[in-house]
């Protein structure tokens, strides 16, 4: 029998061991759970951290907004006309094709104009921003014209030229009628080129009626979708300019593709935070001494873009206060000033420039000189007392320009002589070999004492035509003129005064035999 001190050892043992033997195993699940996982992973790390996802399929593009039908028909005139047109004009080359592109962009640019009307309110004063790329693209075109005068494929710069004023129509109240009526100009240029070139050369006469089809196609466009003007979307449009900027960043974004194999495009930004009725904080300050850190500047927009909204915080001034209403108040401080930068607030100075008058504008010297056989005249003022004499040849070629109340002799028989943006100019010629070309002028007069084939009047108001006996087979054309007058010499060299003859400037138009038939109205008395 085993002494009692014996026993308690053993006792004591037996716990020792069972408290080693938990010891071993609770070691033995902290080292072998771990390495259970077959890839070598730790499985505890596996249970406390998220489980691993299979990253998603890119999220496809969101489907592009569906474009109004009105936008959707004007592509089409983009897409078969204008394009058609530039294909006939690359047929030609030069100046025509560089021409025939700037009126696809002046297309394009009016294309927006009309996606902006459609998302956006009327605005009450038209904003420059509307139509800055338009009013580039069409004087583009002009300048083109302008600025080659010389070319033998003036007519064809022209009657394009002409032409674009068409898109004007959408400020106008009948844009059906003034498309319409913008085709005049054209053809009177356009006509030329398919009585010049109808059995010279087949690809002037597609070129000119490429052009031609722009105008039906625009004036149907229009009384379709537009019978009585342009409309806008006032019942939920935005801003006007807001939506430009929209329209702009879209097509930015589009012409930006990124780069095969590239890192895909960045989240969209979180949405913006939400701000009491008292309105969001002012954006954070740079630090000072340097230059502002980079951030997310979506909230400074968002305030920037609240348009009309933005003035909700102003302060009401009453009538009382207003220095305008009151001018009592403006010579004394009885009015509060507010001030934002510690000084008294005057009034603000318009964000434009005051047109300056005429006497401080600075002027081009005037100019006359011969260029190879091209006579340049041009920024004369105020020379009545003074003759400008031009020495001409046979093979010289007259430019006169922004000349005004002058008066100019051409010495000798020269070829053509071209006039434009003239007033109160008095030219005296001897003779031409082709043509006396008038563009854009008032108080204009011209005497012809040898022979003239022919004078074109484009857009003059005002002007006197005094034939010799010489030049009675003079041919005029005229086209949005008013008030002219040609003055016929007397007969056989009578003692007869000379006769003053009125141009017609009023037409009848009847339907016979399935055709227009127009006449000169006359008035008696």
């Amino acid at each position: 029998m085993a002494a009692p001190g014996n026993m308690n050892n053993l006792t004591t043992l037996i716990k020792r061991l069972e408290a080693a033997t938990s010891r071993l195993e609770d070691i033995a699940i902290s080292v072998e759970g771990p390495l259970s996982s077959s890839n070598g992973v730790p499985a505890a790390s596996a249970a406390t951290s998220t489980p691993a996802v299979a990253s998603p399929e890119p999220a496809a593009a969101a489907a592009p907004e569906p474009l109004p039908k009105s936008v959707e028909a004007f592509d089409e005139i983009i897409e078969q006309d204008i394009d058609g047109f530039v294909q006939a004009a690359g047929k030609i080359g030069g100046l025509v094709e560089q021409q025939a592109k700037a009126v696809k962009e002046a297309f394009a640019a009016e294309r927006t104009y009309l996606l902006v009307a459609s998302k956006a309110k009327k605005p009450d004063n038209q904003p420059p921003e509307l139509m800055t790329e338009l009013h580039r693209h069409t004087s583009n075109v002009d300048e083109i014209r302008e600025a080659n005068r010389p070319s033998p494929l003036f007519t064809h710069l022209s009657a394009v030229s002409e032409g674009i004023v068409a898109l004007g129509w959408i400020v106008e109240k009948r844009p059906g009628d003034f498309v319409t009526d913008t085709l005049g100009g054209a053809q009177y240029y356009g006509n030329k080129i398919l009585k010049e070139y109808k059995d010279k050369d087949k690809s002037h006469v597609e070129y000119i009626q490429a052009y031609y089809k722009i105008f039906r196609s625009l004036a149907a466009y229009v009384k379709e979708h537009f019978p009585t003007g342009l409309t806008w979307n006032n019942k939920d449009g935005v801003d006007a300019v807001a939506a430009l900027k929209q329209i702009q960043a879209g097509a930015s974004a589009s012409k930006a593709p990124a780069a095969a194999g590239g890192p895909p495009p960045p989240p969209p930004p979180p949405p913006l935070p939400k701000f009491d009725d008292d309105g969001p904080p002012p954006p954070p300050m740079p630090p000072s001494g340097g230059a502002a850190q980079g951030g997310d500047m979506t909230a400074v927009f968002e305030q920037l873009n609240q348009g009309s909204a933005i003035t909700a915080g102003l302060k009401k001034v009453d009538k009382s206060q207003m220095t305008h209403k009151n001018p009592s108040l403006r010579s004394n401080s009885s009015v509060p000033q507010r001030s934002n930068s510690g000084s008294s607030a005057g009034r603000g100075k318009s964000p434009l420039p005051n047109k300056k008058p005429d006497s401080m504008r600075s002027k081009k010297p005037s100019r006359k000189e011969l260029d190879g056989t091209k006579w340049i005249v041009e920024n004369f003022e105020n020379t009545q007392s003074e003759v400008i004499e031009i020495p001409a040849e046979l093979n010289h070629s007259i430019l006169i320009s922004k000349c005004n109340k002058c008066v100019l002799k051409v010495n000798g028989k020269a070829n053509a002589i071209s006039i434009d943006n003239c007033n109160g100019l008095s030219i005296l010629v001897d003779s031409l070999v082709s043509s006396l070309d008038v563009i854009k002028a008032t108080k204009f007069a011209v005497q012809v004492d040898g022979v003239v084939p022919t004078l074109l009047l484009d857009q003059v108001d005002g002007a006197q035509i005094y034939l010799s006996s010489e030049s009675l087979a003079t041919e005029i054309f005229t086209s949005k003129c008013s008030a002219l007058n040609v003055v016929l010499p007397p007969k056989d060299d009578s003692d007869e005064d000379s006769k003053e003859v009125p141009l017609p400037e009023q037409m009848r138009t009847v339907v016979k035999n399935g055709g227009l038939v127009s006449e000169i109205v006359e008035h008696a008395g």
